[in-house]
């Protein structure tokens, strides 16, 4: 290598950059005739680094500067070796080798990079570039996942009005992007905040997606060999989580945001322009990707049963229900004194649905004592009520009419209980409990 970077350091910016690429190719090329998954070593990323991310090699050597021209002559060298390499192998191993985070200081100039080379891959549709991207997404932890998420909403959904069309078209060029994408999306706009719930150009392009082609967002899992233990810190292998998050919190999140408060601590009702048809939008929209994320957890029993994982994989983990419920009683705590009882409703029917297909599909893993335990300290709903109360899979009660729970003899945590473990919550005040009729059977629906 020190070779290459000696003929390297004769040549003008670009030149180098083109060039850096052109010996990596050879060289990994050579690499995967001997041996399927060649370790990138030192020496191409220290390259890479130095004459692509212009990062000096030498201590206390200025960093190099490209301008705007030359950086957008250099993102169309990429995208253009990208679209020309035919092998998917070396595409991959390039890809990961100029993108893959080392922890250095180099890593912000790979990063702004990334987001550049992937936004102009959108706009001109180049799919070796997208599906490259995938894969990073998917090897990748999280915390860079959503700076290139970041990356292109600003650039699709916030910048120019009217460019998220481009954005849309990507659907059919590359489902697998789209499919993390919208993972990493649902990672980064959580909700917490007001900053932090996602554009409305967004919502409607991913819940259009999801209408189109439900299966989308199940891409990930079924194209990729499932490990034991799943990594912590990555993109989980379906959007499925963050999707269930933005339906059930939607209605508070946006209840907050219409609220703000006044210097003597009360609150007044903040309505910008144009709000009320944006609203009914909003609404609308979350009500259909609701619908969809219950169908395609329906979906899954099936899909799980093929691959032998019924049972053993859970693809919406327990661990990640337990900061929404949190999330959703601290929401219903806050908005409560604004009469905010319709959208706590909401968001509470959302989630017994969401709770109630997933166990019933095998996506959430839990027993029904972890699940009583978990909603023991929301407000009272009765749809809540009935599926921390029953089984969600047919009763093996024989004597039971069909499509019906079993008679409860115990009243559920929260609704009239003590909690099992009154220190998880310390901070939390408890609300009132509730009678729970114990011989009343209820009709179970399951959704087709």
């Amino acid at each position: 290598m020190s070779d290459i970077r000696h003929s390297l350091l004769r040549r003008d910016a670009l030149s180098a950059a083109k060039e850096v690429l052109y010996h990596l190719d050879i060289y990994f090329s050579s690499q995967l005739q001997s041996a399927p998954l060649p370790i990138v070593d030192k020496g191409p990323v220290e390259l890479l680094e130095e004459f692509v991310f212009q990062v000096p090699k030498e201590r206390g050597a200025q960093p190099k500067r490209l301008n705007s021209l030359q950086e957008l002559q250099l993102l169309e060298i990429m995208c253009n070796y990208f679209q020309e390499q035919t092998k998917d192998s070396v595409r991959q191993i390039i890809f990961s080798s100029l993108f893959s985070p080392q922890g250095n200081k180099a890593d912000d100039s790979r990063m702004s990079l990334l987001g550049k080379l992937v936004s102009m891959a959108v706009a001109v549709c180049r799919i070796p570039v997208l599906e490259c991207a995938a894969s990073w997404l998917q090897r990748t932890p999280v915390v860079y996942c959503v700076r290139l998420a970041r990356a292109l909403v600003d650039d699709y959904c916030c910048l120019v009005p009217g460019s998220v069309q481009t954005l849309k078209q990507i659907f059919s060029a590359s489902p697998r992007f789209c499919c993390q994408f919208i993972t990493s999306v649902t990672a980064l706009y959580d909700l917490s905040s007001d900053d932090l719930i996602p554009p409305l150009d967004l919502l409607e392009m991913i819940v259009n997606w999801i209408l189109e082609d439900p299966r989308l967002i199940l891409i990930t899992f079924l194209n990729t060999p499932i490990a034991a233990n799943l990594p912590i810190g990555f993109l989980e292998l379906t959007p499925l989580t963050g999707l269930i998050r933005w339906c059930v919190k939607a209605p508070l999140a946006h209840k907050r945001k219409k609220k703000t408060p006044l210097a003597n601590g009360q609150v007044t009702a903040k309505v910008p322009k144009d709000s009320g048809g944006a609203e009914r939008d909003s609404r609308l929209l979350y009500s259909k990707l609701h619908l969809s994320v219950l169908q395609v957890l329906v979906m899954l029993q099936a899909h799980l049963t093929e691959k032998n994982l019924y049972g053993r994989l859970g693809l919406v983990l327990f661990d990640h229900m337990v900061p929404l419920v949190d999330e959703v009683n601290r929401l219903a705590d806050e908005l409560n004194p604004l009469n905010a009882s319709q959208e706590i409703e909401l968001a509470l029917d959302r989630l017994a649905q969401a709770l109630q297909v997933a166990m019933a599909s095998g996506a959430l893993l839990c027993t029904r004592d972890d699940l009583r335990t978990l909603c023991s300290r929301l407000p009272h709903n009765n749809l809540l009520q009935l599926v921390i109360s029953g089984p969600v899979q047919q009763s093996p009660h024989t004597a039971l009419p069909p499509g019906f729970y079993p008679h409860i003899h115990t009243p559920p945590l929260g609704y009239g209980a003590v909690p099992a473990h009154p220190a998880a919550h310390p901070a939390l005040p408890t609300h009132p409990g509730h009678t729970f009729i114990s011989g009343m059977t209820f009709p179970f629906r399951p959704i087709h």
